[in-house]
């Protein structure tokens, strides 16, 4: 009897392990590290379904405070109590700053209607949807299942060195510009790139120590948003001309309609694919054709002949292969040394550069191959006047990338908006009330006295912290 007993206890005991571990495996929790502005830092392990409520009491008395005296900050604002962990960008190890609350009363009073209590909301997500309507999933033949994941997304993109290493899509980020501390909240939205690449354009308030909640300026930043967080110093460089093409413009050099693509910075803003902007930069390259600009360094202008269309930030030819990237390294470092009145070695393999002095004509690559050369021929040294050195050809082989000025007309990333796309008003998601945008960010607020909704230009949804991480600007 005892030997039944004990046979069907152990298969009890079985199962419980069984059920047991596959809760374990199917655990969906989130690692996060709460830092507060004492300089304090705690682990906890977030469920996606928690609101910021259940964090502020999860986290109140490991930080020694109570919940109600705690503002959780993230990217720039102040998280509601009602938000949901799910609807924030906060992937492991992400970041969160505790502040002990200080006011009264809220700064962002919870209304909906309030476009400030809108603009709290959590600025979160790498991705933005481009929303289907239901037509349009009918037309398409989608699913709801399958719509979610065929949406068209927007994002900012950026070159991720330390992980990636390569183009990916980007988290905008912002701390003080005094103290580099993350918990800040923003007095306005950044309206353009100039506002996130040019110091001193936004101010915020800083919750820090250092700072006691003055109001300093921004310090915005970019993070890859497609590995696991390295810590709240990891950067990545803004690749800003790379855009998603909401617009559909087709490439000025083989017409195709891509995603994404680069916005050449000429008034034009003629637009490539990303394809055929690495061939224009490999042809380049082989021909040697690239600029050296004294501020801008080693870089190309538009391929369709524009003025002032110099590409500034050079990690956009990080989109080429490791060798070209390190030829067109090797190459702006010679094209400096020319410019600095300075001579490359003619011997075939070698190229060192050398910085000579005026008057001389006899110059020894002393730390390359040892070549003795003249200065003016750039044949071996020899004593008396240089002899000409015939050439069958031109020094360098063209490859032919062109830019067919009809193509170029069409490849406009302002005027397909102004021509082709015709769109100057979009309707208010709520009231369906004309709205037009002159200018400024995509944040739009509702005209109508008794409506007042915030919402997304893009999206033409409810004003989310996906739009401002994303698209904020454009």
């Amino acid at each position: 009897m005892s030997f039944i007993f004990e046979f069907f206890r152990r298969i009890l005991e079985r199962m419980l392990h069984i059920f047991s571990s596959g809760t374990e495996s199917i655990k969906n929790t989130l690692k996060i590290y709460i830092k507060t502005n004492t300089g304090k830092s705690v682990s906890v392990d977030l469920d996606p379904k928690m609101d910021i409520k259940d964090v502020k009491e999860l986290v109140g008395p490991k930080i020694g405070m109570q919940p109600q005296e705690v503002k959780i900050i993230f990217a720039g604002k102040e998280l509601l109590d009602t938000t949901i962990i799910a609807d924030c960008d906060l992937g492991d190890q992400s970041v969160l700053h505790a502040v002990r609350v200080v006011r009264a009363v809220p700064t962002f009073p919870q209304s909906p209607d309030n476009p400030a209590a809108e603009g709290s909301k959590p600025m979160c997500g790498t991705l933005m949807d481009l929303q289907l309507t239901a037509k349009e999933r009918e037309m398409l033949g989608l699913s709801e299942d399958k719509a979610e994941t065929e949406k068209n997304r927007a994002h900012f993109y950026v070159y991720c060195g330390a992980v990636c290493r390569g183009m990916r899509a980007g988290k905008l980020r912002v701390r003080c510009s005094h103290c580099k501390s993350g918990a800040v909240t923003v007095v306005r939205d950044p309206c353009c790139w100039e506002d996130v690449l040019t110091p001193q354009r936004v101010e915020v308030h800083c919750e820090s120590p250092e700072c006691a909640g003055q109001q300093r300026f921004s310090q915005f930043f970019f993070r890859c948003a497609e590995h696991v967080s390295q810590g709240e110093d990891e950067e990545a460089v803004a690749l800003y001309l790379i855009k998603t093409n909401i617009r559909d413009i087709p490439c000025l050099a083989c017409t195709e309609i891509s995603n994404p693509v680069l916005v050449f910075p000429c008034i034009e803003g003629h637009v490539t694919c990303m394809d055929c902007f690495r061939h224009y930069c490999s042809s380049r390259l082989r021909e040697r054709r690239f600029h050296s600009d004294p501020k801008l360094g080693y870089t190309l202008p538009c391929p369709a002949g524009c003025e002032n269309s110099f590409i500034e930030e050079t990690h956009h030819f990080r989109l080429l292969s490791d060798t070209e990237y390190q030829q067109y390294q090797r190459f702006g470092a010679e094209e400096f040394v020319l410019q600095a009145g300075g001579v490359l070695c003619p011997q075939p393999g070698c190229g060192m550069g050398i910085l000579v002095e005026e008057g001389c004509t006899k110059v020894a690559c002393a730390s390359g191959c040892g070549f003795v050369f003249c200065r003016n021929c750039l044949q071996g040294y020899h004593i008396g006047e240089c002899q000409e050195v015939e050439s069958g050809a031109t020094a360098l082989e063209q490859s032919g990338y062109s830019v067919d000025p009809g193509r170029a007309a069409q490849a406009r990333w302002d005027e397909a908006s102004k021509v082709a796309i015709k769109v100057t008003t979009k309707p208010c998601p709520k009231c369906r009330t004309p709205t037009e945008r002159d200018g400024g960010c995509m944040h739009m607020i509702c005209t109508r006295p008794q409506c007042g909704f915030n919402w997304c230009w893009v999206c033409q949804t409810p004003w989310t912290r996906d739009c401002m991480g994303n698209h904020w600007f454009g």
